[in-house]
């Protein structure tokens, strides 16, 4: 019975030493793997920054594809203090044009990106073109008017347009 029982203890070592040795295998095929992933990981990143940077926008109308190039950053003017929405830079411009064309369906954030000429696939992007809208409405030249809708204002909205005070 002794012999059995020393026979089975040394079969279960052996398999023991078997499945280390390909656990072993495993996770250095794990690690090749995870390796390789990063690369790519990076490499889509690297290709989709390159590709928002480009001057043609992936989707848009034509006016947005023959816009001025991107000038010095200039602040936001309050719309009390502007003549026209000339004043704004090309990408704040474009911005308007596009809000808009969108009517009372608004402009959201995604498709303010495509606007810029930047990837809407991008979190980054799309949070940036959102901050962008915000910073229009804080300075008067558009209205949210349900969250992430964002529309010109009605000429009654907008300061200084009508009459002061409604006088006559």
């Amino acid at each position: 019975m002794r012999a059995v029982l020393e026979a089975r203890r040394k079969a279960a070592a052996v398999r023991v030493e078997e499945l280390e040795a390909e656990l072993e295998r495993v996770r250095v095929a794990l690690a090749d793997a995870e390796e390789a992933l990063s690369r790519r990981v990076i490499g889509l990143e690297q290709y989709l920054e390159a590709l928002a940077e480009a001057d043609e926008p992936a989707e848009g109308t034509g006016r947005v594809s023959q816009r001025k190039p991107v000038g010095p950053r200039r602040a936001v003017p309050h719309r009390q203090n502007a003549a026209a929405a000339d004043e704004l830079s090309p990408d704040y411009q474009a911005l308007m044009a596009a809000a808009v064309e969108a009517g009372g369906d608004g402009l959201g954030a995604r498709r303010a990106a495509v606007v810029l000429g930047w990837d809407s696939a991008s979190a980054s992007r799309v949070e940036g073109a959102r901050a962008r809208l915000k910073r229009l409405v804080e300075r008067g030249w558009l209205v949210e008017v349900k969250p992430g809708r964002f529309i010109a204002p009605a000429p009654e909205q907008v300061p200084g347009a009508g009459r002061p005070d409604g006088g006559s």
